[in-house]
């Protein structure tokens, strides 16, 4: 006795055809989310290096008498 190969459902191929722009949505809203928090991060970094650099430079200016 042999096994057929299982062959897959019609409604299965249906079924994905379907749905897919709901799963395409859903990658490209997670993707999208995931680039605004990387972006909010480099932001915020930029941020607190500009405050740095500008605490520092007004340190120096106030301390040369020229």
């Amino acid at each position: 006795m042999t096994l057929l190969p299982v062959q897959p459902r019609p409604w299965r191929l249906v079924s994905a055809a379907a749905s897919w722009h709901v799963n395409s949505q859903q990658r490209a809203r997670r993707n999208a989310l995931v680039a605004s928090t990387a972006l909010r991060q480099s932001r915020l970094e930029r941020i607190d290096v500009e405050e740095f650099l500008d605490a520092h430079a007004a340190g120096r200016w106030a301390g040369h008498t020229g």
